[in-house]
């Protein structure tokens, strides 16, 4: 222990002092979501305001409120080039303002979750890779606690590692440790980790929610993406027995269904026992709940949403959010009026995965209508890119229905989607259907 703590103190320097070697023209990738460092986020910051720092490109998932307040921001636009991979809302209200000056702040790079480290490792260089971690324990491993996801990767290959120490980060288990030897520079930032409420339930996603819990047997391994679908699927689920969880996200409704042994991994093909995830957003008690628990356990997102894998999990259950559906079963999920909102994610990996699953199943879910009932959200045509394409979607469900698309024809497949939108809107759909030539 002694070892590693002179190796740790030998480390340990202020936030401006860790960031001093970072050169400029360099990719800096960021850690995702509650693991982004806002000491050093700032002090990068401070550097590109100096005029000491120019020209870099900062890669991350997901944006987080510190990221918004420190290095992201209009100032700093001449210097830092945003290159998000996941649009959050941070990232579009930058988007808006660079669009506002006629000028594009904000880089999208398209990808799929489960390609993510790949794409940071091997089509992007990591000059440098900056993240928040747990305390070191005495073997001298820190834990990337909420977000293994593409940081567990990236870690292996960066140049230059700096990490943010923080009080507040669980240690999870799995594949989610740093070595001190690993580490370049150390700071010290014990503040509150980013917390995300959670949405309530609309009287939409209530009735959508039963419906999608209604087809979950007991057994079944689930997936379960962000929002109020997801979780009002979750209450219905209080009563099944022996679900298991292999899901890129971990979030705070899945902690009460573990507490109440709901969810317990029994039954799980790959990893039984516990609760497989890549990226946790909830909060405190959740990271509590996380912290030095064995049955939590982060692994890279390479691994957890990769299809292959997925698959292995027999009665493999995915549940997603879409934006709009077209009447041939296209989903998009990541563009509204022609901007992009947020991303693919990792909807598709899933999607696949439980389909390929031995009685699996994948839903997508969306309200029916959006503006006031002013907009169908079923289409003849997409307004943006196919998230999913027509071959790969399974269940679509509103709160007038559920169809399963596997196996119908192109009229069949209109019909039923016109069968599950907002009644004002089928009469119009089936005019479009049959002047596209669909019906």
């Amino acid at each position: 222990m002694a070892y590693y703590d002179e190796a740790y103190q030998s480390k340990l320097v202020d936030p401006s002092q860790a960031v001093a070697p970072i050169k400029s023209g360099c990719n800096v990738i960021l850690s995702m979501g509650v693991s982004q460092p806002p000491a050093l986020m700032q002090a990068v910051a401070d550097r590109a305001r100096s005029g000491s720092l120019e020209n870099i490109k900062v890669y991350y998932m997901h944006a987080n409120e510190a990221a918004t307040k420190t290095l992201l921001v209009p100032d700093l636009m001449e210097t830092v080039r945003p290159c998000p991979l996941f649009m959050s809302a941070h990232d579009r209200a930058l988007a808006q303002k660079g669009y506002e000056q006629g000028k594009q702040w904000v880089h999208y790079v398209p990808a799929l979750f489960f390609q993510a480290p790949r794409l940071l490792t091997e089509h992007i260089s990591p000059d440098v890779f900056l993240v928040t971690v747990s305390p070191m324990d005495k073997a001298g491993f820190f834990s990337l606690g909420t977000n293994s996801d593409y940081g567990a990767t990236v870690v292996r290959h960066a140049r230059r590692i700096i990490v943010e120490v923080n009080a507040n980060m669980p240690r999870v288990f799995g594949e989610s440790l740093l070595h001190i030897s690993d580490v370049d520079a150390v700071v010290e930032n014990h503040v509150p980790l980013m917390e995300v409420a959670q949405k309530g339930a609309s009287d939409e996603d209530t009735i959508i929610g039963r419906t999608i819990a209604d087809q979950i047997p007991d057994g079944a391994t689930l997936q379960m993406g962000i929002g109020g679908v997801p979780n009002a699927v979750m209450e219905y689920l209080a009563d099944h027995n022996d679900l298991g969880l292999h899901s890129e996200l971990f979030s705070p409704p899945m902690v009460q269904l573990i507490k109440k042994g709901v969810m317990n991994g029994r039954r799980k093909s790959v990893l039984p026992y516990k609760h497989v995830f890549t990226l946790a957003l909830g909060d405190t008690d959740m990271y509590e709940f996380m912290d030095n628990n064995p049955s939590v356990v982060g692994y890279p997102v390479g691994w957890v949403n990769n299809p292959s894998v997925i698959r292995k999990n027999d009665t493999m259950i995915s549940v997603n959010s879409a934006i709009e559906v077209d009447l041939t079963g296209q989903i998009n999920s990541e563009s509204l009026g022609g901007r992009e909102f947020s991303g693919p994610g990792g909807q598709l990996d899933f999607i696949r995965g439980a389909y390929a699953s031995k009685g699996g199943k994948s839903f997508v879910a969306l309200h029916s209508t959006a503006k006031q009932e002013t907009l169908s959200r079923v289409v003849c045509k997409l307004g943006g890119p196919v998230t999913d394409p027509r071959m790969d979607s399974h269940h679509v469900v509103t709160e007038f229905g559920c169809v399963c698309l596997k196996g119908l024809t192109l009229p069949e497949r209109a019909r039923a989607l016109i069968g599950i939108a907002h009644p004002k809107f089928r009469d119009q759909l089936l005019e479009e259907a049959k002047t596209s030539g669909l019906i």
